[in-house]
């Protein structure tokens, strides 16, 4: 059934993309990676099993924020890239900022979700803040290597070289960037090791799935 689910996130993820490029362009990317960003960070506190490995949700949702930024660099450059970047950045800080104030508040007699929200976004700081890091550092990295094989490689036959090479070594940066600071301490090292590995495993087939993506974004620039 995860597994299932799994491929339906996914297929809706990208879709998603593709709709809020169609819609609103250029700005519907910028939008796409702040609230994908947002909803990762929430996303990943829940663990869950797919095959047969124990991995927390939120990397698909994570994992779209780099397809978002390969199609504005394609399309529109790396400089709109690292301006999506920076509005993700953003958006990460001012949602814990303001969640981390919202557990301050006492809740009435009549409150039902306050213990709920203190299980989910007690343990958010520590994440959101392996999380900023990570995106930093691995997304800015992925739209460079974007530009270097573009530069090299520009024909549109190798769009799947750039979308592939620069996703698979920036996520394996990232995996190691937000493993290693969010679980260092809390698992022994074997185990951030293993779940270095398997969150990368994920976000790889994330990467590869999303090629035809790339793709049809390039025919729907064309009737923007």
């Amino acid at each position: 059934m995860n597994e299932l689910l799994f491929f339906i996130t996914i297929i809706i993820n990208f879709v998603g993309i593709l709709l809020s490029y169609k819609f609103f362009k250029k700005t519907g990317l910028f939008i796409w990676v702040a609230i994908s960003t947002i909803i990762a960070n929430i996303e990943v506190t829940k663990c869950v099993d797919l095959f047969g490995l124990s991995v927390t949700l939120g990397n698909v949702s994570y994992s779209t924020t780099f397809l978002a930024t390969d199609i504005l660099s394609e399309i529109y450059g790396g400089k709109e890239a690292r301006k999506a970047i920076k509005i993700g950045f953003f958006s990460m800080i001012i949602f814990t900022i303001l969640i981390q104030l919202d557990l301050l508040f006492i809740p009435n007699s009549e409150d039902i979700v306050a213990s709920s929200m203190q299980n989910i976004f007690s343990f958010m700081p520590r994440l959101c803040f392996a999380s900023l890091i990570s995106y930093l550092i691995s997304n800015t990295i992925d739209t460079y290597i974007y530009d270097f094989i573009r530069n090299k490689f520009p024909s549109d036959k190798l769009l799947w070289l750039r979308n592939n090479g620069s996703t698979i070594i920036s996520q394996l940066i990232d995996s190691i960037i937000f493993t290693t600071i969010s679980f260092i301490g809390i698992y022994s090292n074997k185990v951030v090791i293993n779940l270095i590995i398997v969150t990368y495993l994920i976000k790889f087939i994330v990467a590869i799935l999303d090629t035809p993506f790339i793709y049809l974004s390039k025919k729907i620039s064309k009737n923007l």
